[in-house]
């Protein structure tokens, strides 16, 4: 896919992080982007910078989800690229005791439903919305109608202690990755994903010096944080190369997370 001003993107979470450096480096491109996410200061900002537009949406909600596209849609035409950076996580042992008390508690289901709901179901929400719009398009010349990426996470294989609902949120990304993109292949959609390791996004940003240090450190090479633009750069080749279909790719600097 050739991006130009002629091609419409929706971009989830587009507020800041992963998000925010993919919504700049589409526009950069020519790109008409509309950025969904919840933190509507930041992202009538950014939305500003870039010539976007800025469309409030929790992506649990199937209301907030259908207005955004609409919205998106009124601005700029439907869009032939969605990427999905929306998500959040939790730590929380499946079962512990209390070390002053001794008693025992468990992972409260709400929050890992909640989980789920935000990283999985919502992610799944954008794509089948996003592509029965993509179905009214007529097809480029090499026969596609459209690209999505999807963000999930090294803790889809490699998940560390507290993080069953993460894992789980991030590993149902990775296996339906596949099957969508079999779902449409028939109407020229490309469906990828990438799993990001430690990135140095808004998450990470508030952690002390030697946290992130750490962190760097654990990195086989480059011995570093991932940077956001580095993400970007992978979605713009996934949208932009025809045969990238159907793949889960790690973009991580070679890191295996330990159990903690």
């Amino acid at each position: 896919m050739k991006l130009d001003s002629s091609i419409a993107a929706v971009v989830t979470g587009g507020a800041s992080g992963l998000g925010e450096a993919t919504a700049r480096a589409l526009a950069a491109e020519g790109v008409k982007v509309a950025i969904f996410d919840m933190n509507e200061e930041r992202g009538l900002a950014v939305a500003a910078e870039i010539g976007g537009t800025f469309c409030r949406v929790n992506v649990t909600s199937d209301a907030d989800v259908d207005a955004g596209f609409t919205k998106a849609r009124a601005a700029h035409g439907q869009e032939r690229i969605l990427v999905n950076c929306a998500g959040t996580g939790n730590a929380i042992k499946t079962a512990s005791r209390d070390k002053a008390t001794g008693a025992v508690k468990h992972f409260p289901l709400d929050s890992f439903d909640k989980i789920i709901q935000i990283n999985l179901v919502g992610t799944f929400r954008c794509i089948a919305k996003s592509a029965a719009g993509m179905l009214s398009l007529e097809p480029l010349v090499d026969g596609e109608r459209g690209a999505i990426v999807n963000t999930a996470s090294v803790a889809a294989e490699d998940g560390q202690m507290g993080q069953a609902a993460y894992s789980a949120s991030k590993g149902g990304v990775v296996g339906m990755t596949l099957p969508i993109a079999r779902d449409l292949m028939g109407e020229g959609i490309r469906v990828n994903t990438i799993l990001p390791g430690i990135f140095n996004t808004p998450l990470l940003q508030g952690a002390p010096e030697n946290v992130k240090a750490a962190l760097a450190a654990s990195v086989p090479f480059p011995k570093r944080l991932g940077m956001p633009a580095e993400y970007a750069q992978l979605a713009l080749t996934m949208i932009t190369c025809g045969y990238f279909n159907g793949e889960d790719v790690r973009l991580d600097g070679a890191i295996r997370m330990a159990p903690r």
